[in-house]
């Protein structure tokens, strides 16, 4: 599953952000293998993604979004 997927409130774990559509600038942020993210909010149109990385709040692109593998916790 890729981040873009995400729906609101849903929560999950990042498993890889290897690919080179992944600004440097992300990671540095937190955007990082096993850290929680959790889908805060979404902008008009589904672009930009607001998100809680392990305490930090990002907005990205839902293009960049899904290039960044999850898993998600089965309830």
């Amino acid at each position: 599953m890729t981040l873009a997927e995400l729906k609101r409130g849903q929560q999950g774990i990042i498993t890889d952000v290897s690919s080179i559509h992944i600004p440097l600038k992300l990671l540095e942020m937190g955007c990082l293998p096993g850290n929680t993210v959790e889908l805060v909010q979404v902008a008009p149109f589904a672009d930009p993604m607001y998100l809680n990385i392990n305490g930090s709040h990002l907005a990205i692109r839902k293009e960049t979004a899904s290039h960044i593998l999850i898993e998600t916790a089965h309830e």
